[in-house]
């Protein structure tokens, strides 16, 4: 296929260069009717802000730009079809799990770690989750993905099952082995999903952990915001095999999508994906030496402690993704919060991710050594300013005591009668809204679940030292809604 092409965004180039002019909308009209102070901020975008149908195509879709752009990203990548969203993964996560498991078909076998959007598509679908456990290093708590052997036990406890999904990599850069469960599922005639949000860029660089596509997974979803180059909201699935469904795959992600796509999304995806079959592997070879680099200095500053061959191993992660660096610095008696909460305040850095005792910077094929030098300056900054605040005090569970039990489905628990309770009274009580510390997105309570005392300390000390926990309907976590009766 001709990859120097990029239908949708050629088609924009040229619909702005026709002059066309539309009485549809949007009713800014490409900007003109729009505030002259949105303008001055938003500036070209209005001018990219156009129905897809009946705007960019004609009313039939004729000119096949969306389905022609699709096709060209599943030829860059050796799946067999894509499918572009512009609702994020969370959109195509959840069409993945009711295009396999819809209808009660067995249930799904899913990691724990799921982000919170897999809970979305329990609650929407009605499906019956099978936990398993993610590997947990308790000293540091954190989890990694499940290794093949628990995934074989879960194939064994729960036969019926209708696919497994697996987070990799997960939001700390750690990855599965994805070939090996892979494998494993398809000795049972069984699908593999992966929630491969952060690995966009995976296809495009043999230096890179192994993407899910070509380790065998049969619907893989990605995130183009995140590790490529596209709009926030920007999601790509792709498919491949013939455990799926793939006219149906789709049928369940257009009954969950938009019916007014924004354009400048599909054209951003679009290009990226030109760009990563023509420049990709050098970009991210110049990313992979920059990011050594900044590890090395980072491991040099006094308290902190750059995190990678303690992530992988027997009990650890199959493999890591370099260009997520993952600083450890609870040597300086202070929080990942705190440091966040700094380096956003006092040197303008934002860090997506930040823990009780760690924080992540999320290197990318944009970065370079003016905005390497800027990290590394202000966290040495940050490490050596006298800390105001005390060790933290979050109450932090054991592995065991953070595997709820499932004693509901979610959906009739989300959507069931509730009460709402002191927090102090949920432990014993069967959860009725679901409770993450975000980012990373992972809920610590499901809908459904047992509610027990050190998860509720764990979240109710954690919000106390700065952990966001957005979803409860008491967002100061002073009570908890339950089922009613449970």
């Amino acid at each position: 296929m001709d990859h120097s092409s990029a239908p949708i965004l050629d088609a924009l180039a040229d619909y702005q260069r026709s002059d066309r002019y539309g009485f549809t909308p949007p009713g800014h009209r490409q900007g003109r009717g729009a505030d002259p102070r949105v303008r001055q901020v938003l500036g070209d975008a209005l001018a990219a802000d156009l129905l897809a149908a009946s705007g960019l195509d004609d009313r039939l879709s004729r000119n096949r730009y969306l389905s022609d752009a699709e096709a060209l990203m599943a030829d860059a990548v050796g799946a067999q079809m894509a499918f572009f969203s512009t609702c994020g993964s969370s959109l195509s996560v959840k069409a993945a799990m009711l295009a396999v498991a819809g209808g009660d078909r067995g249930g799904l076998l899913l990691g724990r770690d799921s982000h919170k959007s897999v809970v979305a598509g329990l609650i929407f679908s009605g499906v019956q989750p099978h936990w398993i456990a993610p590997r947990w290093d308790a000293e540091r708590h954190l989890s990694h993905p499940p290794s093949p052997d628990q995934v074989r036990r879960g194939w064994d406890e729960h036969p019926d099952a209708a696919a497994a999904l697996i987070v990799s990599p997960s939001p700390y850069g750690t990855c599965a082995d994805l070939a090996a469960i892979a494998d494993i599922c398809h000795e049972r005639g069984k699908p593999l999903i992966v929630d491969e949000a952060w690995g966009a860029h995976l296809p495009f660089h043999s230096g890179l952990p192994t993407w899910a596509m070509d380790a065998g997974a049969d619907v893989c979803v990605v995130s183009v915001h995140k590790m490529g180059a596209g709009f926030e909201q920007g999601s790509v699935f792709h498919a491949q095999g013939d455990l799926v469904d793939f006219d149906h795959l789709s049928a369940c992600a257009d009954l969950l999508m938009t019916t007014s796509p924004n354009v400048l999304l599909y054209a951003a995806i679009d290009g990226w994906r030109r760009q990563m079959v023509e420049h990709g592997h050098d970009l991210l070879s110049a990313a992979l030496d920059l990011a050594d680099r900044a590890r090395t200095r980072i491991a040099d500053v006094d308290g902190l402690e750059v995190m990678e061959q303690q992530l992988l191993g027997v009990e650890a992660s199959h493999d890591l993704d370099r260009l997520q660096i993952l600083v450890d610095v609870s040597a300086t008696g202070a929080t990942g919060y705190d440091a966040a909460d700094w380096l956003r305040t006092h040197r303008h850095i934002d860090i997506g991710l930040s823990d009780h005792r760690r924080v992540l910077a999320t290197l990318s094929m944009a970065d370079e050594d003016a905005t390497i030098d800027r990290l590394v300056n202000a966290l040495r900054e940050w490490a050596h300013e006298p800390k105001t605040s005390r060790q933290h005090d979050i109450r932090l569970p054991s592995p065991s005591e953070l595997q709820l039990e499932s004693v509901m489905l979610p959906r009739d628990a989300f959507f069931g009668p509730v009460e709402t309770v002191p927090i102090d009274q949920a432990p014993g009580r069967v959860a009725a809204e679901q409770l993450t510390p975000y980012p990373p997105g992972i809920p610590a309570i499901v809908p459904g679940e047992l509610i027990n005392t050190a998860v509720i300390e764990y979240l109710r000390t954690g919000h106390a030292a700065g952990m966001n926990v957005p979803d409860p309907a008491d967002p100061d976590l002073k009570t908890l809604r339950v089922v009613a009766g449970r």
